[in-house]
């Protein structure tokens, strides 16, 4: 006998956790978020997956002028949200251009890639279904002071050594590089 419908909406919410905090996020003002610089972008980390109980991250990207990371596909849910200028997006071999207020969900799996191609910073909201995508930016990312902080310049050798660090720690949290 099939389950009546209306008693899946009716069955009662758990109880509120209080083991589990609001978070407020003031990424221009609060000196404590963790700022990382990964391919001369800066990635704020608003909130993280010790804050959702594992259920997403939510990241404040920064990219300036000629930045975004190659193209790349992992498991998990991503989405955009461009809060000021626009970027270049390629999905699946195609490409468009995302502007100041529109979002873009990228499904897990999916190979895509960003790049600011224009002569000002892009600043884009990204949230990633569950989380773990931080952790992955807290591990090949050079850590920075505010949101907007370039990373430093790296020489042939360093870049030679931050891809080989990426590429090797990419499949421990669900992330294929789609390097030519």
């Amino acid at each position: 006998m099939a389950e009546d419908p209306t008693t899946a909406r009716q069955q009662s919410l758990p109880p509120d956790d209080p083991q589990r905090y609001l978070t407020v996020a003031r990424p221009n003002e609060d000196e404590g978020l963790p700022h990382f610089g990964l391919v001369g972008d800066t990635y704020t980390v608003l909130v993280s997956g010790n804050d959702t109980d594992g259920k997403y991250t939510l990241i404040d990207m920064h990219v300036p002028p000629g930045g975004g990371p190659p193209t790349h596909r992992h498991d998990f849910e991503e989405m955009f949200t461009v809060l000021e200028g626009e970027v270049e997006l390629s999905f699946r071999g195609e490409r468009l251009v995302a502007k100041a207020g529109e979002t873009i969900n990228v499904p897990a799996n999916a190979p895509h890639g960003f790049h600011n191609g224009s002569s000002e910073a892009v600043r884009l909201l990204c949230l990633c279904a569950p989380s773990g995508q931080e952790e992955f930016f807290a591990e090949v990312g050079q850590p920075v002071t505010s949101r907007i902080e370039p990373p430093p310049a790296l020489d042939e050798e360093s870049q030679a050594a931050f891809i080989k660090k990426t590429k090797s720690l990419a499949p421990e949290y669900r992330t294929q590089l789609l390097l030519p």
